[in-house]
């Protein structure tokens, strides 16, 4: 009996999230859209917050936007994230990622 598993974008962003905030020099994820921003402000913010699922010619694509801590390497943390995420997402969802992208878009002070 063969069968097929279909992983959705929302279970990858959690993924993709969850992995991020391992990484050390993350401090948080930053609203992506103006709907996450208004969710952040309700107090709903989740997992997925900050990561945004994209498809790249049938293949996943994922932004992820990220706040750094004040002194850290931004290239350096953004070259773990895109390493970790993808080894992630190969290894846990034996998905392979067409790009991934790491936007920082603030720096906080830990």
């Amino acid at each position: 009996m063969s069968g097929s598993i279909q992983i959705t974008e929302a279970a990858l962003a959690s993924l993709i999230g969850l992995t991020a905030h391992e990484i050390p020099g993350v401090v948080g994820m930053a609203p992506a859209s103006i709907k996450e921003g208004l969710s952040r402000v309700l107090g709903r913010a989740n997992v997925s917050e900050g990561v945004v699922i994209g498809k790249d010619g049938g293949k996943f694509t994922a932004d992820l936007y990220i706040v750094a801590a004040y002194g850290v390497s931004i290239p350096t943390v953004a070259r773990n994230i895109v390493e970790r995420v993808e080894h992630v997402c190969r290894t846990q969802a034996s998905i392979e990622l067409a790009a991934t992208r790491v936007h920082a878009v603030g720096v906080q002070r830990v």
